[in-house]
């Protein structure tokens, strides 16, 4: 098992009600918050009541809901978690800010940058914690590299290339839907997106896109990137109707570091990353750094749970967020203009 349960704190655990009962609430997220330390999953909805019932009763979560608004109306409802379909992000969470509700909402966070700014409107009028679920950002390996990148071990930073693969075609899902926002590009090109971005510690000044869509659902099913840095460059390829594979690599000036499953690591894996310094092309030179297994979902619980008791920050909050949904929006307009275009700011 991986090793991320701590011991109950003094601090009162952050009392969570869940939006809906999509699969990566019921079958990671919902489960990682009941296993940390800062967190009580005490209320879930659905728009079919039997459903939340259901999931309740399995999750062993109090109070059942047959209505989404019925949950942000439970007092006891301290924060949000909102996995609804990407089109009913930003509505939902701008419902739970009104609520007086802090949202944890899962990636990504809107359709649109013109939405993310409604959302973080809400949220400065309603004082409350927002941030985009993108759990990478919590986890030990990933803040590992970047602290190895801004140590210079890998020289001057020029460079990442990453690729994020899986294979499904199906018409009943979310991800199929375009008037929902499905598509490879906003499913899982943001992860390329958000790290590189983090990575630089700057936005990219223009980007150039190209996309592929499949000709029955017409959602992108494989999608290209280069984003331009001021100090470097990021480029990446998604694709929902390829063979499942990933892997980040970044370069610098006189190293390298490869990332083993850079985005949804295995919760009971030791992830791996490989630093190597250029000196032999057989790779007989590369360290091998070794972490002990973790579930990164319960860790951005208990992060997100430490900003809103005030003694932490939201790990990805709405302005990072806003630019993330910047990048993606370029590159959809790249694609249609065949020119290079600049994210909005």
């Amino acid at each position: 098992m991986p090793d991320t349960v701590a011991p109950k704190p003094a601090v009162t655990p952050v009392r969570w009600g869940i939006l809906g009962v999509a699969n990566i609430a019921i079958q990671q997220v919902i489960p990682a918050l009941q296993r940390g330390s800062r967190s009580e999953v005490v209320a879930i909805a659905s728009r079919d009541a039997t459903k939340a019932r259901a999931a309740a009763a399995k999750l062993g979560i109090a109070r059942a809901y047959g209505s989404y608004q019925e949950l942000l109306d439970d007092p006891d409802v301290e924060a949000v978690y909102n996995p609804l379909p990407n089109h009913l992000h930003v509505p939902w969470s701008i419902k739970a800010a009104e609520a007086g509700k802090h949202v944890l909402c899962e990636k990504p966070l809107s359709l649109t940058t013109a939405e993310a700014r409604h959302l973080m409107a809400a949220r400065d009028r309603a004082g409350v914690q927002i941030g985009e679920a993108f759990m990478v950002r919590t986890h030990p390996r990933w803040l590992a590299v970047r602290d190895l990148v801004r140590a210079g071990r890998i020289g001057e930073l020029k460079l990442i290339v990453g690729h994020f693969s899986y294979n499904r075609h199906a018409s009943d899902d979310v991800r199929s839907r375009v008037e929902w926002g499905g598509g490879v590009l906003m499913d899982i090109g943001c992860y390329p997106i958000t790290l590189s971005r983090w990575l630089f510690g700057t936005e990219p000044v223009e980007v150039v896109g190209m996309i592929e869509r499949d000709p029955d659902l017409e959602v992108d099913r494989l999608a290209s990137a280069l984003l331009r840095f001021p100090t470097g460059q990021a480029s990446f390829t998604v694709a929902g109707q390829l063979v499942p594979w990933q892997r980040m690599q970044i370069f610098g000036t006189t190293g390298r570091i490869e990332v083993e499953i850079p985005f949804n690591t295995p919760a009971d894996y030791r992830a791996r990353i490989f630093i190597d310094d250029g000196s032999d092309l057989r790779s007989r030179n590369v360290e091998t750094v070794e972490f002990k297994a973790v579930d990164q979902y319960v860790l951005q619980g208990e992060r997100f749970a430490e900003a809103v008791r005030g003694s932490g920050s939201v790990p990805v909050p709405l302005e990072d967020a806003f630019g993330n949904m910047a990048v993606i929006e370029a590159l959809f307009r790249s694609t249609d203009s065949r020119r290079w275009e600049t994210p909005a700011r």
